[in-house]
């Protein structure tokens, strides 16, 4: 089960690659002034996000094709969230390039994990659940974790654990929906709490 699970996830991924153009381009300037205008107070000016809202992700290093296809989704409807559409709406392509761009080039902070949780997070991480047939994280998102731009496969590591957990819960409970493929909708369907929250503090501590 796991060997046909993980081929499907590599197949895909490898599927991405192939249909995507070249990175997002855009002004990194006009990308801090827009960030320092709608994204400031959630997210940070560096993209660091605030320290006592760690449901909301850090999106400094973040790759930019990511930021760029979750904004578009945000816009057109095929994300939900009530603090993130209302800011999207009103972005221009150009505006959404320049943002993408401008986090992608700060430097993340980073994070720790809590020590308890690491061996069995790391396992999952770097191994998956054979028993469960859940496919390694790092198929798609990298050893260091820092994801695959191209393939607009998000950066994870250093990211809070909190946003981690709630990320997995909602493509679990099926409340997000614009994974390609349901890619991540299949994986987290076979993940437990408990997993979830080991690997979220795995990712958290993780740092390239």
């Amino acid at each position: 089960m796991k060997s046909v699970l993980m081929t499907g996830v590599f197949a895909v991924g490898f599927a991405v690659l192939q249909v995507h153009a070249a990175p997002v381009t855009g002004d990194i300037e006009k990308g801090k002034q827009k960030v320092a205008q709608i994204c400031n107070a959630c997210h940070g000016l560096d993209g660091n996000g605030v320290a006592v809202q760690t449901i909301w992700p850090k999106l400094a290093g973040q790759n930019a094709n990511y930021i760029y296809k979750q904004l578009n989704n945000f816009k057109i409807g095929d994300r939900h969230n009530a603090q993130m559409t209302p800011m999207a709406l009103p972005l221009t392509d150009e505006e959404m390039r320049n943002v993408a761009v401008y986090f992608q080039s700060q430097t993340q902070k980073g994070g720790t994990a809590k020590p308890e949780l690491v061996a069995l997070g790391e396992s999952i991480y770097r191994a998956g659940n054979p028993a469960n047939g859940v496919p390694a994280c790092s198929g798609c998102h990298g050893p260091a974790g820092l994801g695959n731009d191209l393939a607009k496969f998000p950066r994870l590591a250093g990211q809070h654990a909190d946003y981690i957990t709630q990320t997995l819960k909602l493509f679990r409970a099926m409340e997000r929906e614009n994974d390609p493929n349901g890619m991540m909708r299949g994986v987290t369907a076979r993940l437990t709490d408990a997993e979830m929250a080991a690997v979220a503090q795995y990712i958290q501590g993780l740092r390239p």
